[in-house]
C-alpha cells in the first residue's frame, strides 16, 4: 500500500516554527517590525469593522436572542487574523509568544523582548486608531454600527483591573494557539480553519484582545461612547496588554518550550519508562 503522507506538521515542528518566527523578528530592523505592526493594526480594523457592520444590523434580533449577535460578530472577526498571519503581519499578541519562545530556546538575546514588544504594540495602536478615524471619515461609523461600537466600548471599561487582566490571559492563550495551529497547517484551507476556531472562540466567550480593543474602543469613542482616555488606558489597554503578554510568554512560549524544547530538556523531566529501560537492557546485552 502507498505510504500515507501528512500535510500537517507535528506539534514539535510547529513549535520550532514559532521559535524561528521569533528569531527572525528579533533580527529584523525596527522600521520593518513597525511597518508590519502598523499594517496588522489596519487589518484588525478591517475585521473589526466587518463584525460591527453586520452584527450591528442584528440589533432587533439581539433583543430576543443576544447570542445571535455574538455569534455573527465572532464568526466574522477572524478575517483580520487571516490577513495578518498569512501576510507576515506582526501583532503584539503573537509576538508575546514567538519572541520569548526564541529566548527560552537560547537563540535570541532577552533584550529583544522589550524592543519587539514596544514596536509591535505601538505599530498596532497607530494602525488601529488611524483605521478607526478612516471608517469614521467615510461616514461608516453611523446608525446601528455606531450604536454597537458605543455599546462595545463602554462594556470594555466596566470590569476592574484584575478581571480585565484575567480576560487578557484567556484571550491570548487562544490567539497564540491560532498562531500555533496555522503554523502546523501547510495549505490555505487548513490555515483558515486553524485560525478561525480559536479566534472566534475567544471573541464569543468575551475575552480581551489588545489589538482589537485598540480599534473598537477608539471607534466607539468617536461614535460618542461615554469613555475617557484615562478609562481606555487604565481600565482596558494596560491590564489587557499585561494579560496578553503573560499568556503568550508563559502559557504558550514557555509551556511549549517545556513540552518540545530546551526548558523541558533536563534529565529530571525525561526519565525513561520501564518499557524503554527494558529495551535498553536488551540492546546492551551481549549476543549469545
Amino acid at each position: 500500500m502507498p505510504e500515507v503522507m501528512s500535510i500537517v506538521k507535528t506539534p514539535k515542528e510547529a513549535f520550532q516554527g514559532m521559535v524561528d518566527k521569533g528569531l527572525g523578528m528579533g533580527g529584523d530592523s525596527s522600521i520593518k517590525i513597525f511597518h508590519q505592526s502598523f499594517y496588522a493594526g489596519c487589518y484588525i480594523g478591517f475585521g473589526g469593522m466587518l463584525s460591527m457592520v453586520v452584527a450591528g444590523g442584528l440589533a432587533s434580533a439581539a433583543e430576543d436572542n443576544p447570542t445571535i449577535q455574538t455569534f455573527v460578530f465572532a464568526a466574522l472577526f477572524p478575517v483580520n487574523l487571516l490577513l495578518i498571519l498569512l501576510t507576515g503581519g506582526v501583532l503584539i499578541t503573537g509576538t508575546a509568544a514567538t519572541v520569548p519562545a526564541a529566548v527560552f530556546e537560547g537563540k535570541l538575546d532577552p533584550k529583544q523582548i522589550l524592543r519587539t514588544f514596544a514596536l509591535a504594540w505601538l505599530g498596532n495602536l497607530i494602525g488601529a486608531v488611524l483605521f478607526a478615524c478612516f471608517v469614521t471619515a467615510c461616514n461608516l461609523n453611523v446608525g446601528l454600527t455606531a450604536e454597537l461600537a458605543r455599546k462595545v466600548a463602554e462594556k470594555k471599561i466596566k470590569e476592574n483591573f484584575g478581571v480585565t487582566f484575567l480576560k487578557g490571559i484567556g484571550c491570548n492563550w487562544l490567539v497564540c494557539m491560532a498562531v500555533f495551529l496555522q503554523g502546523q497547517a501547510q495549505d490555505m484551507v487548513g490555515k483558515m480553519v486553524g485560525i478561525w476556531f480559536p479566534i472566534s472562540c475567544f471573541v464569543a466567550i468575551g475575552f480581551e484582545h489588545i489589538p482589537a480593543n485598540m480599534f473598537m474602543i477608539p471607534m466607539g469613542m468617536m461614535a460618542g461612547a461615554d469613555v475617557s482616555v484615562i478609562d481606555c488606558l487604565w481600565r482596558n489597554f494596560i491590564p489587557v496588554t499585561l494579560g496578553n503578554i503573560f499568556a503568550g510568554s508563559f502559557f504558550v512560549g514557555a509551556g511549549y518550550s517545556f513540552a518540545f524544547g530546551k526548558l523541558g530538556s533536563s534529565p529530571m523531566f525525561n526519565m525513561p519508562t520501564k518499557e524503554q529501560q527494558a529495551r535498553e537492557v536488551q540492546l546492551e546485552a551481549p549476543a549469545p
